[in-house]
Parts: structure tokens; C-alpha cells; sequence
């Protein structure tokens, strides 16, 4: 991309879990695999029913607006956006535009990528209520109204972000955001983040601070994963700057286009002269109402440490690197897992390097979620803990997780079916070494003369104990019983 700059906005649509209900129905508010199911009569616009706004779901969308360090509203207004699909049984949706403004406007957010700080303004983040998901097949639709409803939060950027895979890191970031302040699961497999990515490229010697200089925004729709997300902005430049590189790029139209998984590109829906004018205004049904500063106040002094702060408790107070540190609350489940083994009195570093080296890795392998993961942190402790006191060797410890993984029995059982526990007494494994020694008596002699003998010595006890004896101390019995002959 020489010669050229990419100048990339995000529209990160977010499903607000955490309530109990929808933001304008009784309906319940969770994940369902049977369609239909989570719904009321509101939620397919059955004449006489009226909104009635979820205290929760506007809190939880304060909350975020004041972590992206937004300027929040005086009063609460909602509008209804007028358009037609299927998906939508009213014919509009509840959502709020920046006039009257929304729950936050004009913030920011600053994150770690590739080891520096980015800062992208925030234009302004909205509470709004989702559409039921349609699933389209060759010769008919299906339409489940269990989304229709949800609490969706929109986060709208300014045009910041220079790489697709600098856009990703803002996403991962938001998706943690979301997580550690209890807003959203911010699950990708359960439909609830989805993105529409705003991409244009400029000459790259001009001021990106003067929006004379931006190129043509095409705006790619729905993209429903971090990796799609990524591919679509690659694309999306590449195609471009093959256009600038063609002289064709200045006749393009700001345009509208989707992202197709199956072909890995981009396809044309709309220009901007074919877009849809929603003909906003305010909803009559929902009533303005007053923010209260004590309101907000309350909303504030419940923010928990997010990903950053616990990183640097981790980096200061548990002496972990900051590679191991950011690798643990990148997932708040992993985090929690972890500060969970602490306060069961788990060394901090030794339960870092199991689950970086060991237990992450499993999970990886198998696509799992630490939540399916049948070690406890209980038992995680408990593993460690006989490592710690001798009873199993290091060794051992990891073969004694695997068995409890596979068979999902606890370490205990585990150890005590295998037979594994480590000989740690000091007269079993000195009369071991005294018959080990007195058999060899020539590899004694040819050790002090400096040749390695010692491996050997100990090879031999630990076959004699099937790998049971404590390596350390049957290392130093025999340099003991050596040095006495």
C-alpha cells in the first residue's frame, strides 16, 4: 500500500447481556437455541401494546458511555428510525440519534497495539433495541424473534484506525471493556457483536486532519466476526487502491457494500444516492426523562477495574511479565479463573505459568471456554500443592492433569489410582542409592576420575522406583553416599 493511507471507522454493534429483560418488553433476555421462544407480544407489534424502557439497559449503556470517557445527556430521549424488513414487525426501530443526544458523545478510547498506545475518538455511543434474525435458504426464509428486542449498544468512531489489524485490536478491546463491566458476554458465537466498517484511503503525504483529503467512505455491512472484520478491511483496501492505481477511483460513489464469506470479498448494495432516508423523530411512546447526577454518580462508583488495571496489579503485585499479564485478562473467564487460584492461596507465578503454558493451551486445542474446563481452580490448586510438598514431581503433576481432563476426577483420585506419589523419604530412597552404588562400584571410581557417572546413578533409582523418587533429593543422597566411599 505505498503511497497510500487507510483511513478505517467502526460501528460496533453490541447486545447488551446482562438484564434480565428486553429494553422495551417483559420478554426474557437470554441466549435461546429453540426459535420463538423469548418473545411477547410488543416484540411482534401486536396493536395496544406500548415500550416501557429497561432502568438496567440504560445504566449498563451510561456505564459504557463513561468508560469511552463520553459526555452523557441531561435528559433521555429515544426516536423510532422508519424502515421495512422482515426482520423488524413494526415497521421502525427504538434507537436514539445525536439530536437529542444519545447516552455518550464525543470520547475516546486509548489501547494497546503491537506494545504502543492508539487513541481513537469516539463520535458517539447510542442504546438501541435489535431486530429478530433471519436465516435465508434457496427457497425460503425463516425469521427467529428471540433478538427482536435485545438491548443493542452502538459505538460509532471517528475515522482513526490506519490497519485492519489495528481495528481488531480496538474491537478485542471493546469486547473486553464490555466483559469486565458486567454490559455483555460480548459472545461472537451467539451473534452478539457485529460490526459495520467504514473504509476509505488517502494519498499518504496529505493531512489526515483535514477531511478535504479523505478518500471515498464505502461502508461494508454486517460483518459478524473479528477475523471477518479483518479480512473485509483488507480487501476493501486492496480493492481501493487498485482503483487508485487505475485512475478510477475518484468516479466511485460513497456506496454501501457486504461482506461475503464465501468468496472473501466484498459485494455492492447500494450508492449513497440509493440510501434510505429513516425519517427520523422523536418515539411518542417514551417520554423523555431526567439523568440525575446522583444517578450517574452511582452509575460511575460501580465501574470494577477493567483488563488495564488488573494487568498492572498482576505486573506489580505478582511480579508476572507483562507478556504473561496481558495474556490473562485479555479473557475476563481467564482472569477471574486465575484471581479465583489466588485467593485459594496458589502461588501467583506458578498458577500464571499453568494456565499460559499448560491449561490455555489445552483449551485451544479442543475450542473450549475456560468455563468448560472440568479442573476447578480448587483443583488447580490442589495439583499444585502436591507438587509443592513432594508428593508428585513437576513431571507427574502434568500427567496427573491430563488424566483429570480426560477421566474428569479429581487430582486426588487421580494420583492415588495412578500410583504416581513421589518418594520423598529420605531412608527409602538412600537404601535404593546404597544398592545402586554398591553394584557399580566401578562407575564410582570412573566418576571421580570425571567422567559422568551421575546421570546414570540416578536413572537407575529411578527405575528401581518407577520414576517415583524425588529427583532433587535422590541427587543429593547420592553425591552424600558417593562422597562417603
Amino acid at each position: 500500500m505505498d503511497g497510500y493511507k487507510a483511513l478505517i471507522g467502526l460501528e460496533m454493534h453490541c447486545e447488551i447481556s446482562k438484564t434480565k429483560t428486553k429494553v422495551f418488553s417483559s420478554a426474557l433476555n437470554d441466549y435461546n437455541d429453540t426459535p420463538n421462544a423469548n418473545i411477547r407480544p410488543l416484540d411482534m407489534a401486536f396493536p395496544g401494546t406500548l415500550p416501557v424502557v429497561n432502568k438496567k439497559a440504560v445504566e449498563l449503556a451510561l456505564k459504557a458511555s463513561m468508560i469511552l470517557n463520553c459526555k452523557q445527556p441531561e435528559y433521555m430521549y429515544f426516536e423510532r428510525k422508519n424502515y421495512y424488513y422482515p426482520d423488524l414487525p413494526k415497521g421502525y426501530q427504538i434507537t436514539q440519534e445525536t439530536k437529542p443526544a444519545p447516552v455518550g458523545i464525543y470520547g475516546s478510547l486509548t489501547f494497546d497495539y503491537k506494545d504502543e498506545e492508539r487513541t481513537v475518538r469516539i463520535n458517539n455511543i447510542h442504546l438501541e433495541e435489535d431486530a429478530a434474525s433471519s436465516d435465508h435458504y434457496p427457497t425460503f426464509s425463516t425469521i427467529d424473534y428471540n433478538r427482536a428486542g435485545v438491548p443493542l449498544l452502538e459505538l460509532v468512531t471517528e475515522p482513526d484506525l490506519h490497519s485492519a489489524d489495528e481495528a481488531v485490536a480496538f474491537l478485542e478491546t471493546m469486547r473486553s471493556i464490555y466483559q469486565y463491566a458486567e454490559i455483555s458476554d460480548a459472545d461472537n458465537r451467539k451473534g452478539q457483536i457485529r460490526c459495520d466498517v467504514n473504509v476509505s484511503i488517502m494519498d499518504e503525504n496529505l493531512d489526515e486532519t483535514d477531511p478535504k483529503n479523505w478518500g471515498t467512505k464505502v461502508e461494508i455491512k454486517n460483518v459478524n466476526s473479528f477475523a471477518g472484520v479483518r479480512d473485509a478491511i483488507n480487501y476493501e483496501i486492496e480493492r481501493q487502491v487498485e482503483l487508485k492505481q487505475k485512475g478510477e477511483y475518484d468516479k466511485m460513489e460513497q456506496q454501501t457494500r457486504r461482506w461475503d464469506e464465501d468468496t472473501f470479498t466484498t459485494k455492492f448494495m447500494r450508492s449513497k444516492v440509493d440510501a434510505i432516508d429513516y425519517k427520523y423523530f422523536v418515539e411518542p411512546n417514551i417520554p423523555k426523562f431526567k439523568i440525575s447526577s446522583s444517578w450517574l454518580d452511582n452509575i460511575r462508583k460501580s465501574i470494577p477495574a477493567l483488563a488495564p488495571e488488573r494487568k498492572e496489579k498482576y505486573m506489580k503485585t505478582y511480579n508476572l511479565s507483562a507478556y504473561d499479564a496481558k495474556i490473562l485478562v485479555k479473557d475476563k473467564a481467564i482472569s477471574d479463573y486465575y484471581e479465583e487460584v489466588i485467593s485459594l492461596g496458589a502461588d501467583p507465578k506458578g498458577a500464571a505459568n499453568w494456565l499460559t503454558s499448560v491449561i490455555l493451551g489445552y483449551l485451544n486445542k479442543n475450542e473450549l471456554e475456560i468455563k468448560d474446563l472440568y479442573l476447578t481452580p480448587k483443583m488447580l490448586v490442589d495439583l499444585m500443592q502436591m507438587t509443592k510438598d513432594g508428593k508428585i514431581s513437576s513431571k507427574q503433576s502434568k500427567e496427573v492433569l491430563n488424566k483429570v481432563l480426560e477421566e474428569k476426577k479429581e487430582p486426588k483420585v487421580i494420583v492415588k489410582e495412578l500410583g504416581v506419589s513421589q518418594i520423598s523419604d529420605d531412608k527409602t530412597i538412600r537404601d535404593i542409592v546404597v544398592r545402586v552404588l554398591d553394584a557399580h562400584p566401578d562407575l564410582i571410581i570412573e566418576h571421580r576420575k570425571g567422567r559422568n557417572t551421575f546421570d546414570f546413578f540416578v536413572g537407575q533409582v529411578m527405575k528401581e522406583t518407577r520414576g517415583q523418587a524425588n529427583p532433587s533429593l535422590t541427587a543429593q543422597i547420592i553425591k552424600e553416599e558417593i562422597d562417603r566411599r
